[in-house]
């Protein structure tokens, strides 16, 4: 008879997070390695059998303050993603007592700062907007895609698809997101967002993310989206983008997109050693 005082032994902590209700299992194997498979990162995710996230984030050390992997909810893996990071970086910073953090991702170099009044900010990068390094399936403008609706096309470390509509709110987003995730021009799959503008530099905007869904936020998204509108006009460099989950400011400076706005550290936690040898 198997010993269940072993089975249910905590085996591995893990943070869960959210920015904005973009939400996240952070695993912190800087001292203790973990090898995150895709069906571990699937059966993390599932909402009802594990935890459940929009994205997984593996900290590990770097050559900075640490490294930082991201999984998606189907176990799929993503360079870059905004709100994860804004998050860990507020923990890294509660942690050791600096105000500003040097991060290393598949993306690059990103560093991030404490805004004050509980804000943190990330510098998530110049904005990719050459159709070789979204990347796209052939060469194209891609401030207007030859896709219905023409919309532009960003990378921000993940590719990026934005519609400009009359009103995000009326768009189908669990019908209209996957239509385009799958498109031909995105050989490696695209987040999808929807937005319209609220004012001036201003703007609300819903997202589908690859390999996840409808999200509640996004960073990366609101990056792009800002990038977008500043690129067709619409808008100047800096501007409010309101989602469903909450408010973000981005600011495309010299230096990169910088993207500031809360995050909320809601319970830490540890994975059984049943649980992580049951999947």
């Amino acid at each position: 008879m198997a010993d269940m005082s072993m089975q249910s032994e905590p085996h591995f902590p893990f943070m869960k997070m959210h920015g904005l209700g973009n939400d996240f299992v952070v695993v912190d194997a800087r001292r203790d390695a973990l090898e995150i498979t895709p069906a571990l990162a699937q059966g993390i995710a599932h909402r009802q059998f594990g935890v459940g996230f929009d994205q997984l984030a593996l900290m590990t050390q770097g050559t900075g303050d640490a490294h930082l992997t991201f999984y998606n909810a189907d176990g799929s893996t993503s360079a870059a993603c905004g709100n994860a990071t804004r998050c860990i970086a507020r923990h890294l910073m509660e942690e050791s007592g600096k105000s500003e953090l040097h991060l290393t991702t598949d993306r690059g170099d990103l560093f991030a700062r404490d805004a004050g009044d509980g804000l943190t900010s990330v510098n998530m990068g110049q904005p990719q907007l050459d159709w070789r390094d979204i990347p796209l399936s052939e060469e194209m403008d891609t401030l207007e895609l030859p896709i219905e609706g023409a919309p532009s096309a960003t990378g921000m470390g993940n590719p990026h698809c934005t519609f400009f509509v009359e009103d995000a709110d009326l768009i189908p987003l669990a019908e209209f997101g996957p239509r385009y995730e799958h498109h031909p021009l995105y050989p490696q799959r695209t987040n999808v967002q929807v937005a319209h503008l609220v004012g001036p530099d201003h703007i609300r905007m819903r997202v589908w993310e690859r390999g996840v869904g409808i999200t509640l936020a996004s960073g990366s998204s609101s990056c792009a989206t800002a990038v977008a509108a500043a690129r067709r006009g619409l808008t100047g460099r800096k501007v409010q983008i309101d989602l469903d989950g909450g408010t973000l400011w981005i600011d495309w400076r010299d230096d990169g997109v910088w993207m500031t706005g809360p995050t909320m550290h809601v319970f830490s936690g540890q994975f059984t050693r049943a649980f992580l040898e049951s999947l």
